[in-house]
């Protein structure tokens, strides 16, 4: 019994001690997120989303002048960003950079009394210094790791780690924010933007195309959907550009997302094409060409070669969507003439689309994604 008693006095400081662990631990990974961009314009932006309910970090720097601090009228939510305030430096080639900081305090939504309230961000904005090559950023606070992700523009890329404090972040390369210097740059440089938006990026687009693929059994028809969504999207991609036309990202992207389910639901309830579906897909791709306007808005275009971008970016587009159906075909069109097709390749396949298709639809329509 002396030794079971013992035993217990051992173990139970253990269970305490790793009982305590864990819940130290959730009070201080992701206490803040940060979100970096980088304009062709020649400036950045730091977006850092505070978590109020972990406790105030303790710093010893005094907080640089915070704009819209007052708007925090929860004391320990001020407190929180002011000492982030304090801890946070962006620096170009290892140089501090003097950034403009500023408090955003979104509203909750007045429809859901029961959605968690959104976090307040601080915002650090500034110039980029003329030739500098590489951002990076660091927060001196007393908080576990945390969420960083890099945005550039200019080349739509993005790099997404966690990262200790106190720690300089790996260096993040400008270079993309350079203008191109010749029309021959342009266009390379928009090719590969046009293309990479849909492989690997454009999953939403690349299920619309395969799901065109899936129905046409012959070339014919299925040319003729893709000519009439080529069509379309590059009517009123570049009418979008021109700024003629605009439709809220918050209706385009669940609209993108229907016509995807239109076109799988389609494929398992009509065993062949029919003529009035090539309108369908027009009208789609006028969708789909405010979805890309969404996306080449950000990248920017160069105003003194905005045409040849513009065309560029759709025929790499284009060359992605004709990417798509030339691997398709390669991987089925073996067995398009198969009696079987329909039922184990074509209808399983839509139906996969479809339920994602319908996913999106919802999370996008309801801003949950």
């Amino acid at each position: 019994m002396r030794r079971v008693v013992r035993a217990v006095r051992t173990v139970l400081p253990l269970i305490s001690l790793f009982a305590g662990m864990p819940q130290a631990r959730a009070h201080e990974l992701g206490a803040i997120r940060v979100q970096g961009s980088f304009e062709v314009a020649g400036t950045y932006r730091f977006e850092i989303s505070a978590d109020a309910t972990h406790p105030v970090p303790e710093t010893t720097t005094s907080a640089p002048e915070v704009r819209g601090i007052e708007e925090a009228k929860d004391p320990a939510v001020a407190a929180w960003l002011r000492a982030v305030a304090a801890a946070a430096v962006v620096s170009f080639d290892g140089r501090p950079a003097d950034s403009d900081i500023s408090v955003t305090l979104p509203p909750a939504d007045p429809k859901d009394p029961f959605a968690t309230a959104p976090l307040p961000v601080l915002e650090m904005t500034g110039k980029i210094p003329p030739g500098a090559k590489n951002a990076s950023f660091r927060v001196d606070l007393p908080i576990g790791s945390f969420p960083v992700s890099f945005h550039n523009p200019g080349d739509g890329q993005a790099v997404y780690r966690w990262q200790e404090p106190g720690t300089e972040s790996d260096p993040f390369p400008l270079a993309a924010l350079e203008p191109p210097t010749t029309r021959g740059e342009v266009i390379r440089r928009y090719l590969y933007l046009g293309f990479t938006h849909i492989l690997p990026k454009g999953l939403d687009h690349i299920l619309f195309v395969l799901g065109l693929f899936l129905l046409s059994l012959r070339i014919r028809p299925l040319l003729a959907q893709i000519t009439a969504f080529t069509v379309a999207h590059t009517l009123s991609l570049a009418l979008a550009m021109l700024g003629l036309v605009h439709l809220s990202p918050r209706i385009v992207e669940p609209l993108i997302a229907v016509s995807i389910v239109y076109v799988a639901v389609e494929n398992i309830f009509a065993s062949e094409l029919k003529k009035s579906r090539v309108a369908l897909v027009f009208a789609f791709g006028l969708v789909h060409g405010l979805g890309f306007a969404g996306v080449l808005s950000e990248l920017g275009l160069p105003r003194s070669e905005f045409v040849p971008a513009l065309l560029s970016f759709n025929v790499g587009v284009e060359i992605g969507q004709l990417t798509v159906i030339a691997v398709a075909f390669l991987a089925l069109g073996a067995f398009r003439e198969r009696s079987w097709y329909r039922m184990r390749i074509a209808v399983p396949a839509s139906l996969a689309i479809a339920a994602v298709g319908l996913y999106w639809a919802v999370t996008r329509a309801f801003g949950w994604g």
